[in-house]
């Protein structure tokens, strides 16, 4: 018998279906070994040599493996193919002695019987390179966080972590909001003309009419009345636009002249445009499209992703890689012929360049394992999030090797000739000839009946989807009625809006990790516990549109790593580091002499800083001096929020309320218990203020404060109760009826106080202002 292992209990059941009696497959249920929790465990005096230990919980884990092991005749390694995974598996076979020049690791893209078979008849030994790679990050890593996040305890608050890349990650929102602060709206007027063509005789004598269309104000007199505005940021350049109409007076000047002028077409351009379909999905795209399209957050899409691997749906989920094995595009362009018909397939496979910084090309892009299987196929195995997740998988992969969606375009230049000026006005048209690659993602704008190919089949159910739209790929826009160049038009209506160039847009998870990427900030395995990290940590929030946005405590972190450690969050010096990594991996570099090189210039400043940097610098300072000691007063942070304490601490002990907690008291003093009627009295805990009993612990009854903002609804269902603004325990914004307990209606969205015209439920804003229906069943 031979010993298979690999890291999660799916992974090794998937992997026994496809093999015989001859082979066992155990987990090793993830790392074996870390570094320990309560030291740093690296000795710096000792070429940084790691000191890794078998926690409790895994210690459990690996008898049963050295029990298993005394029945093989050998045991291989079958973790993940990634340095992390490679890493696990020399892990294993240091716990148990296993030789590590021997051929017993094996690796794989995807979970597959062919995938498996090909894998065993091809083992190596364990590339140190990688190993060495993982090692680097961690013990770099542990540097950081080990000697960095003291400091931050000491000057700012206990349980703070600073680290590479999330701090990295903090400073780009940090910088954002600052440039949103900053930002000068300027006012500016939008000038377009709704037109109509003069019906010709021969249209008139068959009763045909053709509609308005609208045209865009462009030039005055030869000169363009669009400015694009380009402003320099932290994380790139920010373009917008405005005219140079900047007050009304000019406007309705403007609008005065061009209700006389007259109007012809002057010019029309018509082409063809082609739009081939985006790559398949790395790490980093799939991320960004499961964030956008299906509401998902990072850390979500790739635990999801996880479990599709392991169960063998999809290929390995963390890569950069947007390469296909040509099995699985000859097997995509089979789907494509079955489904969609001979029409929508290419001839020959379509392929495509990885632009990732330090990208594997060896790898392969996610896809689905079996092209062939259409999502609905899966339905009843796969739960809802997994099944949602595979269909975006899936027709991202097969979109791939379908034939462009071909556009006709039009573009029609209109001459207004008024006593002083020419002005010039564009409309833009634009249809799908034929829907190519858009065919997957719903049924075809060009019928309304259904997709059938060539042998009457229907293809996969499946809805329009958001992505196609973000994609900024138009299905129908702006139709435009038949045009001839020096036809004379009529003038229906002058439009002037009053717009303001908007600043640049707070990050949300995808534009986050795109962000990242595009600067060479961590690895596609990074991006997920990153962004999780810095929620956690309450260095920043998301609002109601899931943009993050940086909290206090996460703008003073920032502000002092910024002043005092400026090399742990700059980009470039970030992004060389990963690219050491990269060739340490490659076997280009020692890891150690890399180790080296950041850590000593990097300790002997934050000695210097420790001593250099005072409380007083980095926390709020009150206009006023300590009663019992004439010392500062400054505003410090502890486990259950802020309070006012004296910087000579712990010498001096004196303590206050902040004036926001004596509101609190202030607003609850009164308050009688409905258990035993003593007074109630204002506390802290872990989930901010609440009232608890004076006679506490011989009553324990407490009470929620509420400081929810009201959205001034009334709630539909007890129609007693008003909907407030709330937290959920880990943070998540919510809506929910002001009688809780005694009545739980909630929602995730803000309701706008308008109810639906066909079901009456309440209407709740989405993403950028529009509004839908609360009821999931209402269309």
């Amino acid at each position: 018998m031979q010993l298979i292992i690999v890291e999660s209990p799916t992974k090794a059941r998937t992997i026994s279906k496809f093999l015989g009696r001859e082979y066992k497959v155990k987990s090793s249920f993830g790392h074996i070994r870390d570094l320990p929790q309560k030291e740093m465990g690296v000795d710096i005096e000792n070429n940084f040599i790691p000191k890794y230990v078998v926690n409790r919980k895994a210690q459990k884990k690996v008898k049963p493996l050295k029990e298993e092991m005394k029945k093989a005749a050998s045991v291989i390694l079958a973790t993940d193919e990634d340095r992390e995974g490679e890493a696990i598996a020399w892990h294993l076979s240091e716990i148990l002695k296993l030789n590590p020049q021997e051929k017993n690791r094996i690796v794989f893209h995807e979970i597959t019987k062919k995938a498996i078979e090909e894998a065993l008849e091809r083992p190596r030994s364990i590339d140190f390179h990688l190993v060495d790679a993982q090692q680097a990050r961690r013990v770099l890593d542990r540097l950081v966080g080990y000697e960095l996040s003291p400091l931050l305890w000491k000057k700012i608050k206990r349980g703070l972590s600073a680290g590479r890349v999330q701090s990295i990650a903090l400073r780009i929102i940090c910088e954002r909001e600052r440039e949103i602060e900053k930002f000068e709206k300027q006012v500016f007027w939008a000038i377009s003309a709704i037109l109509r063509p003069k019906v010709r005789p021969s249209e008139a004598s068959e009763g045909r009419t053709f509609g308005s269309f609208e045209a865009t104000l462009t030039e005055q007199s030869g000169t363009k009345i669009e400015e694009s505005v380009t402003l320099k940021l932290f994380a790139g350049d920010y373009k917008t636009k405005k005219t140079i109409f900047a007050d009304e007076k000019t406007a309705q000047e403007i609008k005065a002249e061009l209700e006389k002028a007259a109007y012809q077409v002057s010019e029309i351009a018509k082409k063809e445009t082609s739009r081939t379909p985006p790559p398949p999905f790395t790490t980093s795209t799939l991320q960004q499209a499961a964030i956008n399209s299906l509401g998902f957050s990072a850390k979500q899409t790739m635990m999801i992703a996880q479990k599709l691997y392991e169960q063998g749906h999809i290929t390995y989920m963390r890569t950069d890689s947007v390469n296909l094995s040509l099995p699985s595009m000859l097997a995509a362009k089979k789907t494509i012929e079955k489904f969609f018909g001979k029409n929508y397939a290419l001839e020959s496979p379509r392929f495509y360049k990885t632009r990732a910084k330090g990208a594997q090309e060896a790898h392969e892009a996610i896809r689905p394992t079996h092209p062939e299987v259409a999502p609905d196929e899966l339905n009843g195995s796969l739960d809802i999030n997994q099944h949602k997740l595979y269909r975006l998988i899936w027709r991202r992969m097969v979109a791939s090797q379908m034939q462009p969606a071909i556009f006709d375009s039009v573009k029609v230049l209109i001459s207004a000739k008024s006593d002083k000026n020419e002005y010039i006005f564009q409309a833009n048209g634009s249809t799908i000839k034929f829907d190519g690659y858009l065919k997957i993602y719903g049924d075809s704008p060009l019928t309304t009946s259904p997709n059938k190919n060539e042998k009457g089949e229907n293809p996969p159910k499946i809805d329009q989807f958001k992505e196609v739209v973000r994609g900024k790929i138009p299905v129908t826009e702006n139709i435009l009625p038949p045009l001839e160049e020096k036809e004379i038009l009529n003038l229906e209506k002058i439009n002037t809006t009053r717009k303001e160039t908007a600043p640049p847009p707070r990050y949300n998870e995808a534009t986050l990790v795109k962000v990242l990427e595009e600067n060479g900030i961590g690895r596609p395995s990074t991006y997920a516990p990153t962004i999780s990290t810095i929620i956690e940590r309450k260095y920043v929030d998301k609002n109601e549109e899931r943009r993050l946005f940086p909290l206090e405590i996460g703008f003073l972190v920032n502000d002092l790593l910024v002043e005092h450690f400026g090399q742990i969050v700059d980009m470039k010096f970030t992004a060389t580091l990963e690219e050491d990594f990269d060739r340490i991996a490659e076997g280009k570099k020692q890891w150690v002499p890399v180790i080296r090189e950041f850590y000593e210039p990097f300790h002997k400043n934050l000695e210097g800083k420790s001593k250099e940097i005072k409380k007083e610098d980095v926390l709020e300072k009150l206009d006023k001096k300590c009663p019992e000691c004439g010392g500062d007063l400054l505003v410090r942070f502890g486990r259950f929020g802020k309070f006012i304490a004296c910087n000579n601490f712990p010498k001096c002990k004196y303590t206050e309320k902040t004036a926001e907690e004596k509101k609190v008291e202030d607003e609850n003093s009164g308050e009688t218990c409905d258990k035993c009627g003593a007074p109630m009295v204002v506390k802290r805990g872990k989930y901010g203020a609440f009232l608890g009993c004076s006679k506490y612990p011989d009553c324990k009854n407490i009470k929620k404060i509420t400081s929810d903002k009201t959205t001034g609804v009334k709630c539909p269902k007890c129609e007693k109760g008003e909907i407030l603004e709330r937290r959920s325990r880990k943070g998540r914004l919510f809506y929910g009826c002001s009688a809780y307990p005694k009545c739980d209606f909630s929602l995730w969205n803000r309701p706008t106080g308008k109810k639906c015209e066909k079901c009456g439920s309440l209407m709740v804003y989405q993403m950028k202002g529009t509004e839908k229906c609360s009821n999931k069943e209402c269309k």
